[in-house]
């Protein structure tokens, strides 16, 4: 049910995931050439007299676990009629994204020349983002909880 602020809070932690795949996690120019890591793999901007030219190496491990994490807080939008679950769903998910994090921590490394002087982007941040978000959600379901129990106490 979109009406209900869980399902909200849900779904901007999956897009949040989403757009993890565009922006970079960190940058490095070394030696005229610069290096981007984003999640789906490195890529080399190789500045030369003709302009630039593009060198891409692609990690799919680290690609399917961001469609994996971000399909999984979507698909917990809908286990609205289960909140004890959609809560477990929810926690899973923290950790989930937490680990996601980490991993992509481990693999900006692979920036030539490790990642000393390295620019961190927008991207490293957004793991965090989708984690509070996720929080937020299950401060709904919990609110869920209480208003359906103060109900059912009124019946």
């Amino acid at each position: 049910m979109i009406q209900r602020i869980q399902s909200i809070w849900l779904f901007l932690a999956a897009l949040t995931l989403v757009l993890m795949l565009f922006l970079p996690i960190a940058t490095k120019t070394v030696g005229g050439s610069e290096a981007k890591i984003y999640t789906n793999g490195l890529h080399h901007y190789l500045e030369e007299k003709t302009g630039k030219t593009l060198n891409a190496e692609v990690f799919l491990p680290l690609l399917i676990t961001n469609i994996a994490v971000a399909l999984l807080c979507f698909i917990n939008i809908f286990n609205y009629k289960k909140r004890s679950f959609q809560k477990r769903f929810a926690i899973v998910s923290i950790i989930l994204i937490g680990g996601f994090a980490f991993w992509c921590s481990i693999y900006a490394k692979e920036l030539p020349g490790g990642i000393e002087g390295a620019n961190f982007g927008i991207g490293a941040y957004l793991p965090a983002l989708a984690i509070l978000f996720v929080v937020l959600g299950i401060f709904g379901i919990n609110k869920d909880e209480r208003l359906i129990r103060s109900a059912e106490r009124l019946r």
